[in-house]
């Protein structure tokens, strides 16, 4: 299995509690998703590439380190892990940003694809792919096979919420993807929605159902 991260910041914690309140209205939802995805980039950025460049200071010439964010993608599965972009952005204004869809057929529980635009030299950057949810596992598996077959190599896959089953199906399916979770449940209902969960992270985003 590869590494599974799982957030005990008391931030993190604190608004995870209350983006799953059933009485947090869609702008505050929407809010604090943004927030949680931008606390969590400090973790998954954390091994990221840095560069030396030559800068001059108020003082002197320096030398000083720059993140290579340029070579950072940002890949939403929508459409839930579009709330999660801005927040990444927050903080790597450079990343690209390409988007796979993906909707869970409510028969067969099987994800369906019916869009993708990545950027066009996706394979030789580190993929940070973004859904709020991780529960069955199908989703982050079809999105992540997807852009092997792009050719793209270094991939980490982040949630807010993920079930055990979410993580141990990911984890055995693509055991080289680092996964950060902001918090970790352990049942699914008949309907593969996670408890306790938040319900639909889209129709909460969006104002659907």
């Amino acid at each position: 299995m590869g590494k599974v991260m799982v957030f005990d910041h008391p931030l993190i914690r604190h608004k995870i509690g209350i983006i799953r309140d059933e009485n947090t209205n869609q702008k505050l939802f929407r809010e604090l998703v943004s927030e949680i995805a931008m606390l969590m980039a400090y973790e998954v950025t954390r091994n990221m590439e840095l560069v030396e460049i030559e800068i001059n200071t108020p003082m002197c010439s320096a030398k000083v380190e720059k993140l290579r964010d340029d070579k950072i993608s940002i890949v939403p599965i929508l459409r839930a892990g579009l709330g999660m972009v801005d927040g990444m952005l927050n903080l790597l204004p450079n990343a690209k940003v390409g988007h796979i869809g993906l909707y869970r057929d409510h028969e067969t529980l099987k994800p369906v694809p019916y869009y993708c635009k990545l950027p066009d030299n996706i394979g030789s950057t580190h993929v940070i792919v973004l859904d709020p949810m991780l529960a069955t596992g199908g989703s982050a598996c079809a999105a992540i096979q997807f852009l092997k077959d792009k050719g793209v190599s270094c991939i980490k896959f982040m949630c807010l919420i993920a079930s055990e089953e979410g993580i141990k199906t990911l984890s055995e399916a693509h055991p080289d993807i680092e996964i950060y979770a902001a918090a970790k449940d352990k049942e699914m209902n008949d309907k593969k929605y996670i408890i306790p969960g938040l319900g639909d992270a889209g129709d909460r985003l969006f104002g659907t159902k």
